[in-house]
């Protein structure tokens, strides 16, 4: 079992950690430059987090309904399933292309962006927003290609990718002086790159492509499941993203410094939580497949082993932290008054790791299982016990209560699908 959990893990933890690697490239050109592009990323993105995160079910769902294909050995199901992500993906495509525009005005507003650098944001966002349909074909590849326990390709287009946009965005923003607009087509150019080794990829798997029904695919009926799994899903994003805008939106409100600063710290969140995805991406294959083949022994003893797994590695990034902290937040700014504000909030960045490890492994299980139900509800009640927490301790000072609701609203989660799972187990929805 571990030797099945590491051939998933480690390619999806190479992978996932270079997603903030971008971020961390991208965070420290900015800051480099100012306050006022260090914000207007950090906004920027966020727009763009709840933007594409929100569709990031069609990755999960993918993944969950194709293992559970791969477990029963159905060739022309795991075909379909392909073809239904890639249809959904190009749907939600035209969606955010037709409506860029009060999509961005609502972000502004929610975002409580502030003159100082509403423009760059406008700059970055209307780059950015066409990368969209090269994203969205990515999430469907990525999720397949999990489902059907290949977890290497989905590495290999990620470091292509972001390999890409790291040297352009440098090239972009320190070469030809781009600025913000630098960082924002290096991000577009290396996206549609990701869709040309996606497809190349594929070409492996044409045997099983060609015993799919692209036109049965279509119909409703087979659509059925697969939109129902995704929606639930949808929702637990939405929550899950509102709870990130609404943690950047009361950090803009106070003002450009404290957003600043919540940007810094939440770059050790990202680091932690894409490596530590990478056992909750290989949970989500082996649990879909165990559960396709009902085979109830590998099942649990897959689930058993990753919670082992994941606890090692935030384990590890809580060590990190504890000892490289002020280091680390000195590599992404050189502002000495930014450094100082932000240094008393890293002790909790040492905790993190482990209070957060367990939503991210049950997360796994969960779409393994496509118990999207349960995960969603989950979602929903830990959102409303971070706002109670967070405006009950704001009254004792703002930024712990921003700081300290947000590190306990994955504590809650992990309690409430655990409970979940030992009321319900294999039986759950």
């Amino acid at each position: 079992m571990n030797t099945s959990i590491l051939r998933l893990a480690i390619p999806n933890i190479i992978s996932n950690i270079s997603v903030p690697l971008l971020s961390s490239v991208d965070t420290i050109l900015m800051g480099h430059l100012s306050v006022r592009h260090l914000a207007a990323l950090g906004i920027g993105s966020m727009i763009f987090v709840f933007v594409y995160g929100n569709f990031g079910f069609l990755r999960m769902g993918t993944t969950g309904l194709c293992a559970q294909a791969y477990g029963q050995e159905d060739r022309t199901l795991m075909a379909n399933r392909l073809f239904q992500a890639l249809f959904l993906a190009l749907l939600m495509s035209l969606f955010l292309l037709l409506f860029q525009v009060p999509i961005l005005r609502a972000g502004l507003f929610l975002m409580n962006a502030q003159e100082l650098y509403r423009d760059l944001i406008v700059q970055y966002y209307g780059i950015r927003i066409w990368a969209a349909p090269a994203l969205f074909i990515q999430l469907a590849l990525f999720g397949w290609f999990f489902g059907m326990q290949n977890a290497k390709i989905p590495l290999y287009i990620t470091l292509g990718v972001n390999g890409v946009n790291i040297v352009l965005s440098y090239l972009l923003v320190n070469v030809w002086d781009l600025g913000i607009a630098g960082v924002a087509y290096g991000t577009v150019i290396a996206q549609y790159v990701g869709i040309i080794m996606g497809a190349w990829f594929l070409r492996r798997y044409r045997a099983i492509l060609e015993a799919g029904d692209l036109l049965s695919s279509m119909r409703w009926g087979e659509l059925k499941r697969f939109v129902q799994v995704n929606s639930d899903i949808f929702i637990r994003t939405i929550a899950l993203t509102f709870v990130l805008a609404f943690f950047y939106a009361q950090g803009a409100k106070k003002s450009p410094q404290t957003l600043a600063m919540m940007v810094l710290l939440l770059q050790f969140l990202i680091w932690m939580s894409f490596a530590i995805d990478g056992f909750a991406n290989a949970t989500e294959s082996l649990v879909g497949k165990y559960y396709g083949a009902k085979k109830w022994e590998k099942f649990h003893q897959a689930i058993r082993y990753n919670f082992v797994w994941g606890f090692a590695m935030a384990l590890l990034f809580s060590v990190l932290y504890g000892v490289w902290g002020r280091e680390i937040i000195g590599w992404y700014s050189t502002d000495p008054q930014l450094i100082a504000r932000t240094q008393p909030y890293l002790i909790l960045t040492v905790f993190l790791p482990i209070l957060s490890f367990g939503a991210f492994i049950w997360d796994g299980v969960f779409i393994g299982m496509t118990a999207v139900k349960s995960m969603r509800n989950t979602i929903l009640v830990s959102m409303l016990l971070f706002l109670v927490t967070f405006y009950i301790m704001r009254k004792i000072d703002y930024v712990w209560a921003l700081w300290g609701s947000f590190a306990l609203f994955f504590l809650f989660r992990a309690l409430i699908q655990s409970w979940l799972f030992w009321k319900k187990g294999k039986r759950l929805r």
